[in-house]
């Protein structure tokens, strides 16, 4: 019998029961179930709304079947539909009318936004904690690579010389404003909807305070329709986690090009690679392909879940039960894809030899060859014209900017004098962007304890 049957004179019908029930993924929320319940039943029997031996007895009951439900002795039911009927229903089992008084004061509505809510709360450190590891992995290979000059691109054309260590740590930087969402995110959610009721709240004296200090919130949500209603945090989870994705995404799309044999600027580690069945010599990128390929997972859960809820008037609609499995998988396909992706940053192989030699083509020293004449008091726009010239006269005789001889440089601006050669070098060009953020080793080198400073304040939290 459902413990929601008193109104009606017949059973589901079986399709029905099927469809409404939620069991098969809710499931995995009993531990906030369970710890919520807690709170609430020592609430009612300090506040004397039951008896402080119903509400010993309750507490006993639900660690037990805590207990029970961790060794893998519980089984769940379709028949009571979600995680909070099946936990209430085997309390009652063994417990007797002492069960049946654990919902007093309560809604299925407030307690399923409890523990959806929580389970968020407690996911999020989680996912933080292996962004924190992959920036380590980061400004790690960072250091290393500090002195190593590489393209940079705009339009995937080659631009303005760089290193490595820059580049990898403009990822780091986007982490940090990852780690930030979440953190907002965890601080913004961190209000009880427990004792909402079905909408209204309840004629009850019970202590909403009380539980929310018990469940670590920081107060209790203060409307009772905005506390079954809200699921926010959930799509604010979504959106922070797509954009996280988004940037995996991206850093996937460069290690894939980087280590095809068109750059090969790296090689990935094989146990991060995978072949062909039929072609020998293949070693194809799977993890990044991967990646790159779940994002739009990602995306598809935030919008679902923004689909569901965009139609919805007050209070709890059925409809909000589709707000689980999107949260669900997104964090299981962010917390599968971070580990992995930072394990292959970590072990892949850097060809600095080959970044050197991209470098070397493509004019990337043409700012800095006007960014010269600028200096020796040529206003910028006409240096821009002349390097133009010379970046032509380049592609016609098939040399680089500094393989020209003094005296073709003087045939454009007598300004050139024997100082340009130093001044073209990539390795001089890379090295005095000094400004902030820039790629110059001294610039690198508090980038990078900056990723290590904001790692350390987080780990000792």
């Amino acid at each position: 019998m459902k413990l929601w049957s008193g109104r009606f004179g017949k059973e589901t019908d079986a399709l029905v029961n099927d469809f409404n029930a939620s069991i098969q993924f809710d499931q995995r929320l009993y531990k906030e179930d369970i710890t919520g319940s807690l709170a609430h039943a020592k609430m009612l029997g300090d506040c004397g709304v039951i008896s402080q031996e119903d509400a010993k007895a309750i507490s006993e009951g639900l660690k037990a079947i805590l207990a029970d439900i961790e060794a893998g002795k519980v089984e769940f039911t379709a028949d009571n539909e979600d995680i909070h009927m099946n936990v209430e229903a085997l309390l009652t089992a063994r417990i007797g009318d002492a069960g049946k008084r654990l919902h007093t004061a309560r809604s299925r509505n407030d307690q399923v936004a409890l523990d959806f809510r929580m389970y968020v709360r407690r996911e999020i450190p989680a996912i933080i904690a292996q962004l924190l590891d992959f920036q380590s992995v980061l400004a790690k290979q960072a250091a290393k690579y500090q002195t190593v000059v590489m393209p940079g691109y705009t339009h995937l054309q080659r631009a303005q010389p760089i290193s490595f260590a820059q580049h990898l740590l403009a990822y780091a930087a986007m982490l940090s404003r990852d780690v930030t969402r979440l953190e907002d995110c965890k601080k913004r959610l961190n209000e009880c909807p427990l004792g909402s009721g079905a909408l209204a709240g309840t004629t009850y004296p019970i202590d909403r305070w009380e539980t929310a200090k018990a469940l670590d919130f920081d107060a209790p949500m203060g409307n009772s329709l905005d506390g079954v209603s809200d699921r926010d945090y959930a799509l604010e989870l979504l959106s922070a986690l797509s954009i996280l994705m988004m940037h995996l995404s991206r850093f996937s799309e460069e290690v894939i090009l980087w280590c095809s044999w068109e750059f090969k600027f790296i090689d990935l580690d094989d146990a991060y690679a995978t072949g062909s069945s039929i072609m020998p010599q293949k070693k194809n990128p799977d993890v990044a392909e991967l990646v790159r390929g779940k994002t739009g997972r990602v995306y598809g859960d935030l919008m679902g879940l923004l689909t569901a809820m965009k139609g919805l008037p007050l209070a709890y609609n059925k409809d909000m039960q589709e707000d689980k499995e999107p949260v669900f998988d997104a964090i299981d396909t962010v917390e599968m894809c971070l580990p992995v992706f930072t394990a292959m940053i970590d072990t892949m192989t850097v060809h600095p030899e080959n970044m050197r030699k991209a470098a070397g083509h493509g004019f990337i020293n043409a700012t800095d060859c006007a960014d010269y004449l600028t200096k020796k008091g040529m206003p910028f726009r006409d240096a821009y014209t002349v390097v133009g010239h010379l970046v032509a006269l380049c592609g016609q005789q098939g040399k680089t900017l500094e393989e020209l001889s003094l005296k073709e440089l003087k045939t454009v601006s007598p300004l050139f004098g024997d100082d340009v050669y130093d001044a073209l070098s990539l390795e001089t060009c890379m090295g005095q962007r000094s400004s902030y953020g820039g790629p110059a080793v001294a610039e690198t080198a508090r980038q990078i304890k900056a990723v290590e400073d904001f790692v350390k304040a987080r780990s000792m939290q």
